[in-house]
């Protein structure tokens, strides 16, 4: 299977919304296939993308990811018909079930994260099809009658899953369209991409059918050291959040990840960043790169190690980042 090359914009620097519709539509000019926007404190996703469906024709749109705790099953059954309805079809959905911080943001408990994603995403897809609902989970109810008063034109639409332990990522074999992981090597895109066919196999489904997408994040400056910078500031946060710290000491960076963490312990963010060696951040799925064709080449791995689809957060090296932004896309595409 061929792999197809998608562009996210939100890492690592905030991009003024209007600069990102502008992106969107370069991103489409040099080839991408996709334009992803993730959530967390940054811009709404599906506000941005219902700006960019209506200045493209062909790019798909994604949510990478969209936390289930930010709204109701019914309300993102609401938008993904809308959006879909917008952009002629062209909707890619990508969901998480997020962390403690996140849910608590939003007023939720962070608790059964494989039941909700299960009931989540069986009520988003009845919604988005216009189907009646009258949903009796064990998380999840949806009251009586609910149907949205138009039909859809275009109902379907694939749902992914953002996963990286085991349970999650077999869940997704059994439930959703395919896995949607951050941050991790080709080796463990490679784990990853068998336990989500064993859940498929098992679920009686086809496991060649799920795709598996899988993000590296891209700086692009003819200077070295600059392009470091700005993944040095993401990678020293993947290196301090929970699940992200687990799944790299798990992967052999045991020491490194340590002498990370005790450098903010003492220091803080500085420190800690200070404590991230060139060394180390060139064995983690991140590519510094001078050039298009030296990026390009480095991401073949990802490809190899089974991923249908590789999303690359741009990570702008300089200001303003829209600027810096559009420099690497049109070089893509040239």
């Amino acid at each position: 299977m061929s792999v197809i090359y998608d562009v996210e914009i939100n890492s690592a620097a905030h991009y003024p919304a209007p600069g990102v519709v502008e992106l969107v539509e370069i991103a489409e000019a040099a080839g991408f296939g996709a334009f992803w926007k993730g959530e967390s404190n940054s811009t709404d996703p599906v506000v941005l993308l219902s700006a960019a469906a209506s200045r493209t024709k062909t790019i798909k749109l994604g949510t990478a990811i969209y936390h289930i705790y930010g709204r109701s099953p019914v309300t993102l059954g609401i938008q993904a018909a809308t959006l879909q309805d917008l952009s002629g079809g062209r909707l890619l959905l990508g969901l998480g079930v997020a962390n403690k911080s996140i849910a608590a943001w939003h007023g939720g408990v962070f608790d059964r994260p494989l039941r909700r994603a299960r009931e989540y995403i069986e009520i988003v897809r009845k919604v988005a099809a216009g189907e009646r609902l009258e949903y009796e989970g064990e998380i999840y109810q949806t009251g009586r009658r609910f149907q949205l008063s138009w039909k859809p034109r275009h109902p379907d639409f694939p749902i992914y899953l953002a996963g990286l332990g085991p349970q999650m990522t077999k869940l997704v074999g059994k439930i959703a369209d395919g896995v949607f992981i951050n941050m991790a090597t080709p080796t463990k895109i490679r784990d990853i991409a068998e336990r989500v066919r064993e859940g498929a196999r098992e679920a009686g489904r086809d496991p060649a059918k799920l795709e598996i997408i899988a993000k590296c994040r891209v700086s692009l400056n003819p200077d070295r050291a600059v392009a470091r910078s700005r993944l040095r500031q993401v990678l020293t946060f993947y290196n301090l959040a929970d699940h992200y710290s687990d799944m790299l000491k798990g992967l052999g960076f045991e020491m490194e990840v340590t002498a990370i963490q005790n450098a903010f312990q003492k220091g803080g963010f500085k420190a800690a960043m200070g404590a991230l060696t060139d060394a180390y951040m060139d064995k983690l799925p991140v590519i510094p790169g001078t050039s298009i064709s030296e990026i390009k080449e480095r991401l073949l791995p990802f490809a190899e190690a089974g991923a249908t689809r590789v999303v690359i957060p741009y990570v702008p090296a300089t200001e303003p980042v829209v600027e810096d932004a559009r420099k690497f896309l049109q070089a893509w595409g040239k």
